[in-house]
C-alpha cells in the first residue's frame, strides 16, 4: 500500500468515531424506512457498484494489450479526455455542492458556518496543497533517484560523443542526445505515477463518503435512484483512473493494490454505512462539519487533477496540436463526459 493510502486509511479511522456521535435538532428528511427491502438495495449496491468501478479501471489498463487502445495511440486520448471531463464534472456538479450543502446546514450554528465561505475556502487550499505535493514529489524523486541515472547517462553520452536517437512518431522527430531522451522519458513517467496516487486519493475520499451515506439511510425511496447513478459513477471515474494508472506503468502489484483499493472503497463505505445505521446520525453537527470538510478536500484534488494534471498536459501535447481531428475528438469527448457525468446529478 503506498504512503498516500497509509495516511487515509489513519485519517480515516481517526474521524469515524466523530461521524457517529453528536446531537442535533434537525430531523433526518429520509422518506419512508423499511430496513429490509433497504438491505436488499444495499446489498446490490455493493455488486454492481463493485463490478463496475472494477471493470472501468480495468479497460485502460487491460487496454494496453490491445494495440488500438495503447497509451500512443489517439484513440487513447479520446478516452482519456471523457475520463477527464467525468472527474471534473465529478469535482464542480457532485462533490462541491454537497459541501457547500453540508457546511451552510441550519444544523450548524450560523457563526462561522454560514458567515464564511468554508467549502469553497477548503477546496481552494485543497488545489493549492495538491499542487505542492505535486511539485515536491516530482522534485524529491527527480533529484534523489532519476539524478542519479540521469548523471551516468550524461557521462556515457559525453563518451559516445555526437550520438543521437531519433524518434518517430507521426512524422515527428525528436533529436538529441540518448541521454535527454531517456531523462524526458523518465520524468515523464515519474509524473505519472505522482498523478495516479493524488488522483485516486482524491477519488477514494469521496467514494467512502457516499459509500457510508448510501449504507446509513434506510430508506428505499432515497437508495434505489442512487444504485444505478453511483453504478455509472464508479464506472467512468474508474476509466479515468485507469487510464492514469495505465500510463504510471507500475508493476503489476502496485496496480493490482491500487485497482482493488479504488474498487472496494465504496462498497466497503456502503458495508461500514449499513453496519452504523442504527447510530449515525447524518444532520449531527460532527458529520456535518467532517463530510463537507472532506468532500470539499476531494472537490479540490479532483478539479486541479482533472485540469492540471490530465486536460492541460494532454491537450497541450505537440501530437494533438498537430492533428485538428484529434484535438476535436477530443474537445467532443471531453464535452460528452463532463455533461453525461453532470446529467447523474439528477439522481445522485
Amino acid at each position: 500500500m503506498s504512503t498516500l493510502q497509509q495516511i487515509f486509511c489513519l485519517f480515516f479511522l481517526i474521524l469515524l468515531p466523530p461521524l457517529v456521535s453528536g446531537d442535533c435538532t434537525c430531523d433526518s428528511d429520509d422518506g419512508e424506512r423499511d430496513k429490509h427491502q433497504a438491505l436488499e438495495y444495499k446489498l446490490a449496491a455493493i455488486a454492481s457498484i463493485l463490478i463496475a468501478g472494477a471493470i472501468g479501471v480495468c479497460i485502460p489498463i487491460l487496454g494496453k494489450t490491445i494495440p488500438a487502445l495503447r497509451p500512443e495511440k489517439g484513440v487513447f486520448f479520446i478516452i482519456k479526455a471523457f475520463a477527464a471531463g467525468v472527474i471534473l464534472s465529478t469535482g464542480f456538479i457532485h462533490v462541491l455542492p454537497d459541501a457547500f450543502e453540508s457546511l451552510t446546514s441550519p444544523c450548524l450554528d450560523e457563526k462561522p458556518w454560514r458567515t464564511f465561505p468554508f467549502a469553497g475556502f477548503v477546496a481552494m487550499t485543497s488545489a493549492i496543497l495538491t499542487l505542492m505535493v505535486d511539485a515536491f514529489a516530482t522534485s524529491y524523486y527527480r533529484s534523489s533517484g532519476f539524478n542519479s541515472g540521469a548523471q551516468g547517462g550524461v557521462e556515457d553520452a559525453e563518451k559516445a560523443g555526437d550520438m543521437h536517437v531519433h524518434a518517430h512518431a507521426h512524422a515527428t522527430h525528436a533529436h538529441g542526445p540518448a541521454s535527454f531522451v531517456d531523462d524526458c522519458t523518465s520524468l515523464d513517467l515519474l509524473r505519472h505515477r505522482v498523478v495516479s496516487q493524488v488522483l485516486e486519493l482524491g477519488i477514494v475520499v469521496h467514494s467512502v463518503i457516499i459509500g457510508i451515506s448510501l449504507g446509513a439511510s434506510q430508506s428505499p425511496k432515497t437508495i434505489r435512484p442512487l444504485v444505478a447513478a453511483l453504478t455509472f459513477h464508479q464506472f467512468f471515474e474508474g476509466m479515468g483512473l485507469g487510464g492514469c494508472i495505465s500510463q504510471a506503468k507500475f508493476k503489476i502489484r502496485t496496480t493490482s493494490i491500487m485497482v482493488l483499493f479504488f474498487s472496494l472503497t465504496t462498497p466497503i463505505g456502503i458495508a461500514i454505512g449499513t453496519g452504523i445505521s442504527n447510530v449515525y446520525n447524518e444532520n449531527s453537527p460532527t458529520a456535518l462539519i467532517v463530510e463537507g470538510i472532506l468532500n470539499a478536500a476531494s472537490a479540490g484534488i479532483l478539479i486541479y487533477m482533472a485540469l492540471v494534471d490530465l486536460l492541460a498536459v494532454d491537450f497541450m501535447n505537440p501530437r494533438m496540436q498537430a492533428n485538428l481531428r484529434l484535438l476535436i475528438g477530443a474537445n467532443v469527448s471531453l464535452l460528452v463526459g463532463a455533461g453525461s457525468m453532470s446529467l447523474l446529478a439528477k439522481w445522485a
